[in-house]
């Protein structure tokens, strides 16, 4: 399995600065957010080109890192079409280059669950699918055409908020380019952290021939209040997902989240030892 991090983990830095403060730290590659990670290159809508994609991939492959995703977190659902129209746009070229920067799946999640909760209080979830639904078939198009991944995040608070709504995505968009992305600690809700095998194993059961990768965090609950944390400070049963994540998708890329530069290398160590 690879393991990896956000490349932004190590800062927003110039692109040589970047990849050189990741190289020789045991990280096969990176989550790329462009913006958040790059200070010293626009890759705002309109700038990306084969050109400059490959440049940025060739220095993490002269690191020895791959990019593994490129992160492009719009929100598919927002309230206003024009800044919705300008999101999906990004979204589209970041699809039409992955290939360019060396991977084939582009993530995102899918915005609160609670959006137009103003604007109508019982209708307000299928108002927020309706929309998600339309910006995603659009985007399945589009990545159809290019032969790369949608990898959508699930998260317990947002429009994909279940396992049983992602199972509805992706049967109500039939398109072999939508994938998963796995964030356990991010889909589990509060009410499953006594029976976290029972909730993966109904997770994997459900999508796990989907899964293009996996995130990896943890948890902890203090006064009834959930915090994220690094690997290996919660509760979270970490070694446990990893044993089934290999059963159902061996060799799958794993992107550890929740770290700063400092912390890095003792996380990665850690996370490899649960996998030896």
């Amino acid at each position: 399995m690879g393991i990896g991090t956000l490349a932004h983990a190590a800062g927003h830095l110039p692109l040589k600065q970047l990849t050189e403060k990741l190289s020789g730290r045991g990280i096969d590659f990176v989550q790329l957010a462009l913006s958040k990670a790059i200070s010293d290159i626009d890759t705002s809508l309109g700038r990306l080109s084969p050109a400059l994609a490959n440049h940025i991939g060739e220095q993490f492959h002269r690191a020895g890192i791959r990019i593994g995703v490129l992160g492009c977190y719009i929100n598919p659902i927002h309230p206003d079409p024009l800044q919705r129209r300008h999101e999906i746009n990004r979204f589209k070229e970041h699809l039409r280059f992955a290939r360019d920067f060396g991977t084939s799946i582009v993530a995102t999640e899918t915005a609160d669950l609670t959006t137009y909760l103003s604007q109508d209080s019982e209708r307000y979830e299928a108002m927020g699918w309706a929309i998600l639904k339309q910006t995603v078939e659009e985007l399945a198009e589009e990545a159809e055409r290019w032969g790369v991944f949608i990898g959508l995040e699930p998260v317990f608070t947002h429009t994909l908020s279940s396992t049983e709504k992602m199972v509805r995505i992706l049967d109500e968009i039939p398109s072999s380019n939508l994938g998963v992305v796995f964030d356990p600690v991010n889909l589990m809700p509060p009410t499953a952290v006594e029976a976290q095998e029972v909730f993966l194993d109904q997770a994997f059961a459900a999508f796990g021939d989907r899964i293009v990768l996996a995130h990896l965090k943890d948890v902890v609950i203090q006064n009834n209040k959930r915090q994220e944390v690094r690997s290996g400070k919660g509760i979270f049963q970490t070694k446990t997902f990893l044993e089934k994540l290999h059963r159902v998708k061996p060799g799958i890329d794993i992107s550890l989240e929740q770290l700063a530069d400092d912390t890095i290398d003792e996380t990665i160590q850690y996370v490899r030892s649960l996998l030896s």
